[in-house]
């Protein structure tokens, strides 16, 4: 089979707005519904946008470009892409290097679908009305965190993402995406606006947004800006290379990036608007932390009117967001074993999903969940993100950086872009990097 016929056959997305929306749901997180409220009201509530906006502007937006214009070049993941750039300057290693964010990804995944299972057993239980009937929503959330004590809702997590990943990218990935994430948006509205009417929520909003400008002349506040920033845009040299390698070369990936920076940022805003305030107007506790959504929100719907109905559509909207970067996070893996040993899609999966559940389970089993999850993201996220950045803006050379991100775009690029790209992103990538490993994590 010729390389031409190869890649007439690879899958990909078949619609800009569905690519975009695809890599909106791979950045819309955890991260963004409940970490980013409590960074807002901490660091100075409006004077923690201007560094976390200056970081999404210079850094994250280039980062984003960067990795999808990547993916394109090399039509292919990673692990590919890093050995094609390699070749291209006669190196070898590429190889080698590619797998540091593919391992990134399964990790992290492993660990997130841990807490799919969580946002799943929640979303029945807001249903059934479980959640909002337990007594003691600590003790609730407890037996489910507790040593396998979601297992079946973790494998049914697994289960609904490698049902959808079967589909393909256009007939799964993308079809999904292009319901779920307008739904989030929807969802979380309609309980911005039932947020609003409470009384005593006035008090959230001025946590929110009451500035503080003396914060920003403290240096943990550019610092948990741009982690924040960082993360929330899943900059991590794995699946938005995946995705971009989906793309075709006839779109824009300047304004594609641009798009998924804007929506990612709306809705961390979007969130903090919904779950700040709604934790103020029932004086509960706002720095609760990741137990924020899974204890604090169970005890604000069990005091709000309709709370029930208003339970359901929270987790239903989170588990949207779950459920699409899971997806993200596992196509990283399902590319690389893919081109990596010339198997089927299906056979990819499997051999995927049987890692990601044992893993699990592991994890499951015993308290390294956070363990887990905290040495993946501070030790090897940031990382593939860093060679990433490096491969394509240095390796890769000047000139074909600026052909591939020009590619598909009818305006010429600003002469800014590359410097940016070269120096203020790898820069801060490697600051990232340290500062994440001195601070035990930044996002």
């Amino acid at each position: 089979m010729t390389t031409q016929r190869k890649k007439e056959r690879r899958d990909g997305f078949n619609t800009k707005i569905g690519f975009i929306l695809a890599s909106i749901g791979s950045a819309v997180g955890m991260a963004n519904i409940w970490l980013f409220p409590y960074r807002l009201g901490q660091f100075g509530g409006a004077a923690f946008l201007i560094p976390y906006i200056l970081f999404v502007i210079l850094i994250g937006v280039v980062g984003v470009i960067g990795e999808m214009a990547f993916g394109r070049a090399m039509g292919t993941g990673p692990l590919g892409a890093f050995k094609k750039a390699f070749e291209r300057k006669g190196l070898i290693g590429g190889e080698v290097l590619g797998a540091i964010p593919v391992l990134g990804s399964l990790g992290i995944a492993t660990g997130y679908a841990v807490v799919v299972g969580w946002i799943l057993k929640f979303t029945v239980g807001s249903i059934t009305g479980a959640v909002t009937a337990a007594e003691n929503s600590g003790a609730y959330f407890g037996e489910i965190a507790g040593s396998f004590g979601s297992l079946p809702w973790h494998l049914l997590a697994l289960g609904i993402t490698f049902f959808v990943m079967l589909k393909g990218i256009s007939g799964g990935i993308e079809k999904i995406n292009k319901v779920m994430m307008p739904a989030f948006f929807l969802l979380f509205l309609v309980l911005a606006v039932r947020v609003f009417t409470l009384p005593g929520s006035s008090q959230g909003y001025h946590y929110l947004f009451g500035t503080d400008w003396t914060l920003l002349a403290d240096p943990k506040t550019w610092v948990y800006a741009l982690g924040q920033a960082f993360f929330s845009l899943s900059l991590a040299g794995s699946g938005t290379v995946v995705y971009g390698s989906y793309l075709k070369k006839s779109e824009d990936v300047v304004s594609c990036a641009t798009n998924v920076a804007l929506f990612d940022t709306l809705a961390a805003l979007l969130s903090a608007v919904v779950i700040i305030p709604a934790v103020f107007a029932f004086g509960l506790d706002v720095a609760a932390g990741p137990p924020l959504m899974f204890i604090t929100m169970p005890n604000v719907f069990k005091l709000m009117p309709f709370g029930h109905l208003f339970a359901i559509i929270f987790f239903v909207a989170v588990l949207f967001a779950g459920i699409s970067s899971l997806m993200n996070l596992m196509e990283t893996p399902v590319e690389a074993i893919e081109e990596r040993f010339k198997c089927s899609r299906p056979v990819a999966i499997s051999v995927v999903a049987l890692l990601s559940a044992a893993t699990g389970i592991f994890l499951e089993g015993g308290s390294a969940l956070g363990t887990w999850m905290n040495i993946v993201s501070i030790y090897i996220i940031p990382l593939g993100a860093l060679l990433a950045g490096l491969v394509f803006f240095w390796v890769c050379g000047k000139e074909f950086s600026l052909k591939q991100i020009q590619t598909g775009r009818q305006k010429p690029l600003g002469p800014l872009l590359l410097p940016m790209a070269r120096y203020l992103f790898c820069g801060a990538t490697i600051g990232v990097y340290i500062l994440g490993i001195l601070f035990g994590g930044i996002g």
